[in-house]
């Protein structure tokens, strides 16, 4: 149950469960924060196996996002874990507990914070919860997939830019575009081009996919696109739901905008340019829609899938399937 819920949350389950181990607050652990009076009768009566689970997660969630009242980042001192909420602190993560479980709102929206490749980033319901194990990509630099240091970095469908910020941590001197078709995205990612102080080398575009980018070349393309398909999306938990659908929905098999991709990628590539695409579950559905294509897939040692690597001579020769 941590793991699933932390993919709402935002926050890295083997953290938190780590730190549920062994964490006490305000005089309780973890586990008896599910049994305490904390004058919600009403909430613990509607608390079932599932959703105690939850109680735990977003109280840690709440405490260590960095907009609840504790403000801990994930590096903080064993030696902070036995510090006590005052009651009004307490009062406040408790409201954030209640809009959980009454609105079904993910934990990141409630706190307007996630964590991306070791990153802080701001968000709201204008952007999907960053979550894509794409991270582990960019912490180890794209490598071995990626031939030498990128010059331009474009962070497609880019939401809340994380991944494209992160580039630009993992690549100094490289300069990033998040792109967008969502207006809305765009202005939460300028948000973060901000906080992290990169407006010099890091820009934001409107395009749906290519079609604004007439002449644009990189090095390295990544992207993370809409790719659930209409059943999943049916299906899909209701904090899902609560995310942007424009965000998610991709066509009856969730490949619309990575078919695109596809065919556009190469003429925005430099020479030995590297295109990344993460497509979750729909990626057997690639599989099967281009059997002549030899994917390559990537693994993940922190858990993951559904992400695929071409390099623009690669891309160059699918064309004829494209």
């Amino acid at each position: 149950w941590a793991r699933s819920s932390c993919v709402v949350f935002g926050v890295s389950s083997h953290f938190v469960v780590s730190r549920l181990r062994r964490s006490r607050f305000d005089g309780i652990s973890a586990s008896d924060l599910l049994f305490a009076p904390l004058e919600l009768p009403s909430l613990r009566s509607q608390l079932c196996a599932s959703a105690k689970a939850i109680v735990v997660i977003i109280f840690f969630a709440a405490s260590l996002a960095g907009a609840a009242p504790l403000h801990m980042p994930f590096d903080s001192p064993d030696e902070l874990l036995s510090a006590r909420l005052t009651m009004e602190e307490r009062e406040r993560v408790l409201a954030l507990l209640k809009r959980r479980v009454d609105e079904r709102l993910p934990a990141a929206y409630l706190t307007h914070e996630a964590w991306f490749a070791g990153l802080s980033f701001y968000v709201d319901e204008r952007v999907l919860v960053p979550r894509s194990p794409i991270a582990e990509l960019v912490e180890n630099g794209f490598a071995p997939w990626l031939a030498g240091e990128p010059s331009r970095v474009l962070d497609l469908c880019t939401g809340s830019g994380c991944i494209g910020i992160a580039c630009a941590y993992a690549f100094d001197d490289a300069s990033v575009d998040l792109v967008d078709i969502s207006s809305d995205a765009l202005d939460v990612a300028n948000i973060n081009i901000v906080r992290h102080e990169l407006g010099d080398r890091v820009q934001v575009c409107q395009s749906d996919v290519f079609a604004g980018l007439d002449g644009q070349r990189y090095d390295l393309i990544v992207s993370n696109p809409p790719y659930v398909d209409a059943r999943d999306l049916a299906e899909m938990p209701e904090e899902y739901h609560r995310e942007p659908a424009l965000g998610l929905a991709s066509g009856v098999d969730g490949l619309d905008i990575t078919r695109q991709i596809l065919r556009d990628a190469a003429a925005h590539l430099e020479e030995g340019g590297l295109l990344v695409v993460e497509v979750g579950n729909s990626w057997l559905a690639l599989d099967e829609a281009y059997p002549q294509i030899g994917f390559t897939w990537l693994e993940f040692e922190r858990g993951g899938h559904g992400v695929f690597c071409m390099s623009r001579e690669e891309l160059l020769a699918a064309q004829q399937w494209l």
